[in-house]
């Protein structure tokens, strides 16, 4: 069974999966015109830096400087319909959200950084449109808690209350349609939210619902339950910067692989860090997928997910090669290459490569010099809200595992001020809280993909396990195992 205990986490994986891994992106349908224009502006209150960070797909457009009151107006031209993201520091990190801009449109927003998508409101021409898909956003993240709870049901009556939710958020379209004018793009966007969403929600059934191993889940679904992919466009180009869409796609492959591999082996339950598995994974995304974009984070993604996942070293060039033959955008290809590298590095048994790190008194010195009995180094970013769970959860250890050391790395501020100003205002420990001197290296040569995972070394500082994570189940037995070394 997944490991995670909610849809609302698979959700934001996924989303953080892609943004990371998107180096390219569908061209828009529509044609960009001298005369197509759009502003975008803001006020931002509590603002943690003094810029917002536009961008279109993978281009960055412009870092906004805010004026004295915190205010910002910026002009687009040459506007490509479709969604635009604003991105600022706020009380958690790098927080971003989407607006859809179309022309002659001139929106203004308003947000808290401490209460982000909460607070955020927009209005100016094109305003209706962007808080309705606002709306939309947070109710999902409510209906993800009351989701999970339907999950536990019997398949047919978790699909009777997941229609009933559907065809609300049909009904509440209708009636804002009709109240107002609104654009093909816009009406594109929410079907697609709900129905992709709605797609997600039965793609992970089986995997969310605890009665039975995933194999027998499968089995028992009513005739019918899958129906919905017959529908299913692979290509939908207007909707891949839309996380709902990219989101089902990653499970709906996860699903129909590990189908497929149930009928090839004598498996009953989910194993992510099957090679067999996920080389079908990499085949049926090669297959069903003509998009070049689409296909090629899709198959980035599963590569790396399996070279991150599994602690089998001899199974990574397989993988490697099978990703190789599908996938020939160069820098994806440089990309995945080089983690394979990294890892074979960090071989259990291995020495800590030699990294550079920064302590809270601001003295560099190197990673293998501050491990002096065994310890758990875990990584955070500013950029992501996990960094809270992470620190919580390595708290709960130190007290059960005093003998271990804990060792907390900043992965992506450059910023010392910055760095030091967040571990005081969450009262992390100083003394076990360092940062990369070179964070691209660092990140580099100890593969740091994804920003949950944790190395456990010896007191050598020799690597007893390069990829693991506190919240797994049998993280404790791990720790347990190396004390009684």
């Amino acid at each position: 069974m997944l490991d995670t205990s909610m849809m609302g986490f698979i959700k934001r994986l996924s989303l953080i999966l892609f943004m990371a891994l998107s180096f390219v992106s569908c061209k828009d349908d529509t044609t960009a015109s001298e005369s197509d224009y759009a502003y975008l502006g803001g006020e931002v209150i509590n603002p943690r830096k003094n810029f917002v960070i536009l961008s279109k797909s993978d281009r960055v457009l412009d870092t906004v400087t805010l004026d004295a009151n915190n205010r910002f107006l910026y002009k687009i031209d040459n506007l490509e319909n479709g969604l635009y993201t604003f991105k600022l520091p706020a009380a958690e990190g790098l927080e971003y959200q989407m607006v859809l801009l179309e022309p002659r449109d001139s929106i203004m927003f308003r947000l808290n950084t401490l209460e982000f998508d909460e607070s955020l409101v927009y209005t100016g021409i094109g305003a209706k449109k962007n808080n309705y898909l606002i709306n939309l956003f947070l109710d999902g993240e409510a209906e993800d808690k009351i989701i999970l709870g339907f999950s536990q049901l019997p398949a047919a009556e978790f699909e009777n209350r997941l229609d009933s939710i559907r065809n609300h958020k049909f009904k509440e379209l209708k009636k804002f349609t009709v109240n107002n004018t609104v654009s093909p793009m816009f009406n594109e966007l929410v079907e697609g939210n709900i129905n992709y969403d709605y797609y997600l929600s039965k793609e992970v059934y089986p995997f969310v619902n605890y009665s039975q191993s995933e194999r027998k889940n499968m089995e028992s679904l009513p005739n019918g339950f899958y129906d919905y992919r017959k529908q299913i466009d692979y290509n939908y180009c207007n909707l891949m910067d839309y996380f709902p869409y990219y989101s089902f796609l990653k499970h709906h492959f996860e699903n129909i692989a590990l189908a497929e591999h149930f009928k090839l082996s004598t498996d009953s339950v989910y194993n992510v860090k099957s090679l067999d598995y996920n080389l079908i994974r990499l085949k049926l995304i090669d297959s069903l997928v003509v998009n070049d974009s689409i296909r090629n984070s899709l198959l980035t993604q599963t590569a790396i997910e399996h070279i991150s996942n599994s602690q089998d070293i001899d199974t990574y060039d397989t993988i490697l090669q099978s990703f190789l033959n599908k996938n020939k955008n160069q820098k994806q290809r440089t990309y995945v290459s080089s983690i394979v590298e990294s890892l074979k590095g960090l071989k259990a048994g291995n020495k800590l490569p030699l990294v550079n790190i920064i302590d809270n008194t601001g003295k560099e010195t190197t990673l293998r010099s501050i491990i002096n009995k065994p310890a758990v180094i875990y990584f955070w970013s500013s950029t992501y809200r996990s960094h809270i769970d992470s620190h919580k959860k390595a708290n709960e250890l130190k007290m059960k595992y005093p003998e271990v050391q804990f060792v907390a790395i900043n992965v992506n501020n450059d910023d010392e001020n910055l760095w030091r100003k967040i571990v005081k205002e969450y009262r992390y420990d100083p003394q076990s809280e360092f940062l990369f001197a070179n964070p691209k290296d660092a990140r580099h040569k100890l593969a740091i993909y994804p920003i949950n995972k944790v190395m456990i070394v010896n007191q050598k500082g020799e690597i007893a396990n390069a990829h693991t994570s506190m919240f797994n189940i049998r993280f404790e037995e791990e720790l347990l195992g190396l004390l009684n070394q």
